[in-house]
């Protein structure tokens, strides 16, 4: 695996191979070496699986800044958790960073969210102690800012009296490598969860090889000889090993001791080439200590934490009258997407409201507005049909953004050997491809289908999720998926083994609009009876033909398109001859309990530790 780009790291080392005077002017002394130990790896060979930062250096990588986060989760207001973000490389003026913000906060401690490439280990080493010193716990995770981004002109200190930022955090496509985990074992709490990728390699000792001379010249002044000693310093040509030495192999085992942390991190790291990477999995961290327990961030950061009885230390209430100072609205234009103003010539109609979900009045359970042509010349009997609602527009019925979770089949009968798959549902946004290629890197080779509910949204996030699906030969059903126990929203559910507990079903599953592109990147597609999936004018011809022909969909369906007035329904029968679906099988296709049990087996069954010792426990009564 190509390696994780690092800076330069500043433990220094140096010697005198020797001392020579040339009596009475000259003395010449030996080539002096400066060592520094480096984080090696080359951001142009990085694979798709590593994290891009914004803002990056020539390095490829910003250094490391700390911003101080509020959560803008729904639903935790006035009481919110705050957290301190970490991202970027390790320099060597990182620990004076944190310091400062240490300094600001006071007797205040908030937990860090790191997720960082690497750096210097010597501030690492430094970083960790300061976390120790004061306390803290850590996580890897990535924090997703909301409206305010740190660099961004307007955002200033006075913005929710005096916290600046506003965001959530995930561990999605988080990372914490090379000289990084050693500033996280500094934490009181560790936790990196299933989907962050922690990884160590051997430290890389740069030499800076320079040779010093001396020289000795006489001189005198009103009558007294002085002896003047003169020094220049030529700078050799740099040079590097990939073996770690000795004392610093000493020094980095005393550091892990004193954190009481395992030597097992030392040793993985001095197995793995500098130019590699290894990956530590979540139950290695266990033994080695590396992480105190399976939890998540979510534990630090989720909104649901501070309703909590106490609140923990990082949780900060705001009252509701605490606004940034408001900015002045700017007024749409009245355009093709509002409703043309009635003539006061004629009667106003009322304006048109949502056709509600109830027995026998034939409205599905979705948003739809009985229209009414209002063209004067078919009064009084006009034609009238329904309207799909854009998504968010009917009152109280807003659908969150498309979230990725990994999804295992809670049926019994399935035990220990049980189908996984990745639940999507939500809007599709402009940032829904942005997720899924991060949540599909924390998977690393694994091969899940996608059971996607979405009612559409972004019809450009749909054909780049789409592709994304198509790159990764992924297979694509529609259905909804019911977890089992506990929803993945709620702050105090958390996956076990890597994955919460749900099964599916084609009732209620929808796929409209943008969503059926985002199908089409299936290799198989798959929608039931039971489902959901329509079609309409989406705009954008060329662009949706193109990526169709990408897609090798039937050239029919993109010709149906055309004909279609207004959003419709497509059944079963017709989506299969248009080409959309490649089969008439159901969601249980590929998420059935009795899959695994087929030969071959499919790709996306999986023997957890747990589900295997509880196929193996007795019966209890």
């Amino acid at each position: 695996m190509p390696s994780v780009v690092g800076r330069r790291l500043s433990s220094m080392a140096g010697w005198w191979r020797g001392l020579v005077r040339l009596v009475p002017v000259v003395a010449m002394a030996m080539a002096a070496f400066a060592a520094k130990a480096e984080d090696v790896s080359d951001p142009r060979t990085w694979d798709p699986k590593s994290w891009y930062l914004p803002g990056s250096s020539s390095d490829g990588f910003s250094e490391m800044r700390f911003i101080i986060a509020r959560s803008s989760a729904v639903g935790c207001k006035p009481n919110c958790p705050e957290w301190i973000s970490a991202e970027g490389a390790i320099a060597a003026g990182t620990p004076a960073l944190l310091k400062r913000v240490l300094k600001k906060l006071g007797t205040r401690k908030l937990p860090i969210i790191v997720n960082s490439p690497g750096g210097d280990v010597d501030a690492a080493l430094q970083l960790g102690r300061i976390i120790r010193k004061n306390r803290l716990d850590i996580a890897i995770g990535k924090t997703e800012f909301s409206d305010c981004w740190p660099g961004m002109e307007g955002c200033g200190a006075s913005y929710g009296k005096g916290v600046a930022y506003f965001g959530v955090a995930s561990d999605g496509g988080a990372m914490c490598n090379s000289a990084c985990p050693l500033m996280f074992a500094g934490g009181v709490r560790r936790v990196a969860g299933s989907w962050a990728y922690l990884g160590v390699h051997q430290i890389t000792t740069t030499y800076f090889p320079s040779t010093r001379h001396f020289r000795t010249t006489y001189q005198t002044i009103r009558g007294k000889r002085y002896r003047v000693t003169t020094e220049t310093v030529t700078q050799g040509e740099s040079y590097k090993t990939y073996k770690m030495s000795k004392a610093f192999s000493r020094k980095i085992s005393a550091y892990l001791r004193e954190m009481g942390v395992g030597r097992g991190v030392l040793d993985v790291m001095k197995a793995t080439p500098a130019s590699d990477i290894r990956h530590i999995a979540l139950d290695d961290m266990l033994t080695m200590k590396l992480v105190t327990s399976r939890d998540t961030l979510d534990i630090l950061t989720q909104a649901g934490i501070c309703r909590r009885s106490p609140a923990p230390a990082n949780c900060r209430e705001i009252p509701a009258n605490a606004k940034p100072a408001e900015v002045a609205a700017i007024k749409p234009k009245a355009g093709r997407s509002q409703p043309a103003q009635v003539p006061l010539s004629q009667p106003a109609k009322a304006a048109p409201q949502p056709v509600e979900a109830a027995p026998g009045n034939g409205a599905p359970d979705k948003g739809f507005i009985l229209v009414r042509g209002s063209d004067p010349m078919c009064e009084p009997h006009c034609p009238e049909w329904m309207w799909v609602l854009p998504l968010g527009a009917v009152p109280g019925n807003e659908a969150p953004e498309m979230s990725f979770v990994v999804v295992r089949g809670s049926n019994s009968s399935c035990n220990p050997d049980c189908p996984e798959w990745i639940s999507a549902q939500g809007v599709i946004t402009s940032q829904t491809p942005q997720k899924l290629r991060q949540f599909l890197a924390t998977l690393g080779s694994r091969r899940l289908p996608i059971v996607v509910s979405s009612r559409g949204g972004d019809l450009f996030g749909a054909l780049a999720a789409g592709r994304i699906i198509h790159e990764r030969k992924l297979d694509v059903a529609v259905a909804r998926t019911d977890f089992v126990g506990c929803d993945p929203g709620e702050w105090s559910c958390l996956a076990k083994d890597g994955a919460y507990a749900g099964v599916t079903r084609d009732a209620k599953g929808d796929c409209d609009s943008a969503c059926a592109l985002m199908l089409a990147g299936g290799v198989r597609r798959l929608v039931g009876s039971w489902a959901w999936l329509s079609l309409g004018p989406m705009g954008q011809n060329q662009m949706i033909k193109a990526y169709l022909d990408e897609m090798a969909i039937n050239p029919d369906l993109f010709m149906a398109l055309q004909r279609i007035p207004v959003e419709h329904q497509l059944e079963p029968d017709m989506m299969l001859k248009l080409g959309l679906t490649t089969g008439p099988q159901s969601v249980d296709e590929l998420t059935g309990a009795t899959i695994c049990k087929s030969l071959p087996k499919p790709d996306n069954c999986r023997v957890t530790p747990s589900a295997n010792a509880e196929a193996a426990a007795p019966p209890r009564l």
